[in-house]
C-alpha cells in the first residue's frame, strides 16, 4: 500500500468521482489513478468505490471508512513533513492561505505586512473564493488555513475559531438622498435598488433576514463576489450597497460615504479554519495571533487537540 494510492482514491472521491477532475488536479492520467486505485483494492481486498458500468458513481460502505483513514494518514504524512521543516529550516517554509476578496482586500494586508517584516523566509500564497470554497481548500489539503465569514455548510472535519465581527454599513453615491436621512430605517433602505453580496456569503443571508423579519421586500437588483465591484456599479448610480463597514475606504472611495447599519443588520464573524491534524509550524501560529490576537499558540493548540481526541 503507497500513500500515493490513497492519495489518488481521496482526490477521486473528493471531485465528485470523477477520474478525470482528480486526474487533472494531480497533473497525472486517468489511467494511471485508474491502476492505482485497482491495485489498493486488490490488496483490500474490497471495493473502494462503487461503480455502474466500470463508471464510478460513489464511496462503498467500507470505501467511506477508507476515505476517513486516508485523510487522516496523509495528513499525519504532511505534518512529519512540517516536523522536519521545523527543526531543519525554522526560517524557511510554505503558507497557503484561502480567504475571501473582503479579508484579503481590507483586513489581511496590515497582517501580512507585519508577518513578512517578521518571517521574510516564509513563502505565502493565497487563495480565493467563497466562505465555503475557501474551507473546502483547507479541508483538501490545498491551502493550510482559511479566514472568512459563515458557510453555507457546516466543516465537521475543520476547526473553526471565531477571530472578529463585521459590521455593516449602507455605502452610497455623494449626494444620495439616504445620506441625509434623519434616521436610518429598513423602510428607508427598501425605497432604492440595493446591490449587496452574492448568496454564498453570510452578507447576503444577513440582510435578507432582516427585511424577511421586518416584513419588507427590498430590490436587491444583484449580488456581487467582491466589495469593490459592487461599490464600482453604486458609483454608477445604479443603487445603493450594503457592505461591511470594513468595504468602506474613505482615502479611494471618494466619490462614496458610508453610513452605519449596524443596528439594522447583523454582523458576521470572521473564522480562521483548520485541519484538526495538522502540525503548525511556529510562523503560522504567528500569523493567526497577529490576525487575532484573542487566539494564542496555547489555545490554538488546545481547540485542535480538543477536536482531534
Amino acid at each position: 500500500m503507497k500513500l500515493q494510492q490513497l492519495r489518488y482514491a481521496l482526490e477521486v472521491h473528493r471531485h465528485g468521482n470523477h477520474i478525470s477532475a482528480a486526474a487533472e488536479a494531480l497533473h497525472t492520467s486517468q489511467p494511471g489513478i485508474s491502476k492505482q486505485i485497482q491495485l489498493l483494492e486488490s490488496e483490500l481486498g474490497f471495493e473502494i468505490f462503487s461503480r455502474k458500468r466500470n463508471r464510478i458513481v460513489g464511496l462503498s460502505e467500507p470505501g467511506r471508512e477508507v476515505m476517513s483513514i486516508a485523510q487522516r494518514m496523509l495528513a499525519d504524512a504532511d505534518n512529519l513533513r512540517n516536523l522536519g521543516e521545523d527543526f531543519t529550516s525554522r526560517s524557511g517554509g510554505s503558507l497557503i492561505i484561502a480567504t475571501t476578496h473582503t479579508q484579503a482586500r481590507y483586513v489581511l494586508p496590515k497582517v501580512i505586512e507585519r508577518f513578512v517584516k517578521k518571517h521574510p523566509a516564509v513563502r505565502l500564497g493565497l487563495r480565493q473564493g467563497n466562505p465555503t470554497q475557501i474551507c473546502e481548500l483547507v479541508e483538501s489539503g490545498e491551502a493550510d488555513i482559511a479566514i472568512g465569514t459563515e458557510t453555507i455548510r457546516d466543516f465537521p472535519n475543520l476547526v473553526r475559531l471565531p477571530c472578529f465581527k463585521l459590521s455593516r454599513s449602507v455605502i452610497a453615491k455623494l449626494g444620495h438622498p439616504l445620506l441625509q436621512t434623519k434616521k436610518l430605517t429598513l423602510r428607508e433602505i427598501a425605497k432604492y435598488p440595493i446591490i449587496t453580496y452574492d448568496p454564498a456569503y453570510s452578507g447576503r443571508w444577513k440582510v435578507m433576514d432582516a427585511f424577511r423579519n421586518a416584513g419588507i421586500e427590498p430590490n436587491v437588483i444583484f449580488g456581487a463576489m467582491d466589495a469593490d465591484v459592487s461599490k464600482t456599479y453604486v458609483e454608477l448610480g445604479l443603487g445603493i450597497a450594503i457592505l461591511t463597514t470594513i468595504s468602506f475606504d474613505p482615502t479611494h472611495d471618494k466619490g462614496l460615504r458610508a453610513r452605519d447599519a449596524s443596528h439594522l443588520f447583523d454582523p458576521s464573524t470572521t473564522f480562521v479554519a483548520l485541519r484538526p491534524f495538522s502540525y503548525l509550524r511556529t510562523f503560522v501560529f504567528d500569523f493567526i495571533k497577529s490576525l487575532a490576537p484573542n487566539l494564542s499558540a496555547e489555545f490554538v493548540k488546545a481547540a485542535l487537540k480538543k477536536s482531534a481526541g
